[in-house]
């Protein structure tokens, strides 16, 4: 591709000389010759301009065909969700809408050099204004324009609103160059609350989890891997804890950027599990994958995370198996307010003298 694209800059270099050599030539010679000769002279010349309009116009059309069909085998994957088909739809018939509209201008552009080309014999027409002309091409386009626009504003809207209350949560937060994601607990399948100001990444808590909202007792983090359930809405709460990123799944059509400061989410049903898939391409290695698709560093190109789309009874035994971040990390406890230490006891995994010792301190409290 690379070749083609050099020989194709030489090509255009060499024939804007010639053209340029070509004008001067003619401009010396109609200065020197009589009416009949320069009248010639200039007709010869619109012949040869209006007959090289249209063979560049028809080796464009080759040009642009061929580029299209080569670069098929980059497109985007076959949508894995059912909002991800849906934008596919409406994203090809806006293509088709301006494809179709790029030809047909272009090619009564290219016409019209040819038709119209200096005749000694044919006079001008004088045509300034033509009220219906003005609105039909107007306004035309414009209804045209508008319902591609709204069309694909309706599949926005209804991903960015509210998800279904059955919903399946995920936090996903982006920092330079890895992606982290936690997981309500299968206790009360709720994400815990989190402040910046807690992030301490010596310590482990690189969410920054608040240990005083007992929801966050039960949740649990993972940073090689994302899980999500087939056929279940699932939404992601996304952030970034340094600079901007954007999680990007391409198979499920989930683009969203990550912001600092600025919480943003994304709702989606993944509908084929990776086993799915697996069959579907005859690709025992095939795996989803989350991308960053914001140049965040020297490293943004390594910045990707697996995601595993299981089935239902998979994920829900999966979530089980999963150790919440509070027992895999039991120096938290301390960041536990009092009165909701003894809720906490039980993800904490320690001594029978431990347990004692936090009891008695719970009760002395109470």
């Amino acid at each position: 591709m690379t070749l083609i694209v050099g020989i194709l800059a030489i090509l255009f270099i060499v024939l804007t000389i010639l053209v340029i050599g070509k004008t001067q030539t003619l401009i010396k010679t109609v200065k020197g010759v009589k009416e009949e000769e320069n009248e010639f002279a200039v007709d010869k010349a619109n012949d040869w301009n209006a007959l090289g309009l249209i063979v560049f116009w028809l080796l464009s059309v080759v040009g642009v065909v061929w580029s299209f069909l080569d670069a098929k085998k980059y497109f985007l994957p076959e949508a894995s969700s059912p909002h991800g088909r849906e934008t596919d739809y409406w994203f090809w018939v806006s293509m088709i809408v301006i494809t179709i509209a790029f030809f047909v201008v272009n090619s009564l552009l290219f016409y019209f050099s040819l038709k119209y080309k200096y005749n000694k014999n044919r006079k001008a027409t004088f045509y300034p204004h033509n009220n219906k002309l003005e609105v039909i091409w107007t306004v035309i386009p414009a209804l045209v324009m508008a319902g591609l626009v709204f069309s694909g504003l309706r599949v926005w809207n209804k991903v960015m609103d509210d998800a279904p209350e059955d919903a399946e949560v995920v936090e996903i937060m982006g920092r330079q160059f890895a992606w982290a994601v936690r997981y309500p607990g299968v206790d009360d399948n709720q994400l815990g609350d989190y402040d910046y100001r807690l992030m301490d990444d010596a310590a482990g808590n690189n969410f920054g989890i608040d240990y005083s909202d007992p929801l966050s007792f039960d949740d649990f983090t993972n940073g090689t891997e994302m899980h999500i359930p087939k056929g279940k809405p699932v939404l992601l709460k996304i952030r970034a804890r340094d600079v901007l990123h954007s999680v990007f799944i391409p198979h499920m059509r989930v683009k969203m950027d990550a912001v600092p400061g600025m919480p943003t989410k994304f709702w989606f049903v993944a509908d084929k599990s990776t086993e799915d898939m697996r069959a579907e391409t005859g690709n025992p290695d095939f795996n989803y994958e989350i991308a960053c698709t914001e140049i965040c560093g020297r490293s943004h190109f390594g910045m990707k995370l697996l995601l595993v789309v299981d089935e239902p009874e998979d994920y829900e035994r999966w979530k089980k198996e999963q150790t919440p971040f509070l027992t895999l990390n039991p120096g938290f406890i301390e960041k536990v307010p009092e009165n909701l230490k003894a809720r906490a006891l039980k993800y904490v995994e320690s001594d029978d003298t431990d347990v004692a010792m936090v009891t008695e301190e719970v009760s002395e409290v109470e």
